[in-house]
């Protein structure tokens, strides 16, 4: 079935391509410095923004339309495809959608991009140790997690090479701090909201 999946972006040839997954509820300017960031120290061609359906970890997300939707008015770079093929793929965890797009795209080097808040509860994703021996992983540092490189299971498992090889490779890249995420924006507009319902009672 994966077979009638449509790429997001061009696909060729050695094409280098970074996954950034997630819920994007909602997509910010946090997404863009990950990508950013990737894009010019892994001399990336594209990055794909994967709007998951859902994410087991976290709280039942706006609906999927409408993250999709928010997350394309956002990325406006060109190197950047927002995209829903995970379910197009009918995957939810992000192990059985690497393997997913590298049966699909076989010729293209795919490299797990994630911040370092991601970095922190890897460990709990479902067969972690399976998708870091199936993907080169890079992790750009955060605001609030820049020592997560230290503790995070991850790292022990696998050690922090200096540049990005064949996988298992991990790497840590570091940039201007973006300090914008979707757990703060989401809170911002929860506060937004409930000052408006004060301002309106008698």
């Amino acid at each position: 079935m994966t077979g009638w999946v449509r790429p997001p972006g061009p696909v060729g040839d050695g094409l280098r391509i970074g996954l950034l997954g997630g819920s994007f509820d909602p997509a910010h300017e946090g997404h863009l410095y990950v990508s950013e960031v990737a894009r010019t120290r892994l001399k990336l061609d594209q990055v794909w923004w994967l709007v998951s359906p859902g994410n087991p970890l976290k709280p039942e997300p706006d609906p999927f339309e409408v993250r999709l939707t928010r997350a394309r008015l956002v990325a406006h770079p060109p190197y950047i495809h927002v995209t829903g093929i995970e379910r197009a793929l009918h995957t939810r965890y992000t192990v059985d959608t690497v393997r997913a797009l590298q049966r699909r795209f076989p010729r293209v080097e795919f490299i797990w991009l994630m911040g370092s808040d991601n970095l922190v509860q890897f460990d709990r994703w479902r067969r972690w140790q399976d998708i870091a021996a199936s993907i080169p992983i890079a992790v750009v540092r955060r605001p609030g997690s820049v020592l997560a490189q230290l503790s995070a299971p991850l790292t022990r498992r696998f050690g922090v090479a200096r540049q990005l090889g064949s996988a298992p490779s991990l790497v840590v890249l570091d940039g201007r701090r973006n300090e914008q995420s979707s757990t703060l924006l989401r809170a911002q507009a929860l506060g937004a909201a409930a000052e408006a319902v004060l301002n309106l009672a008698p």
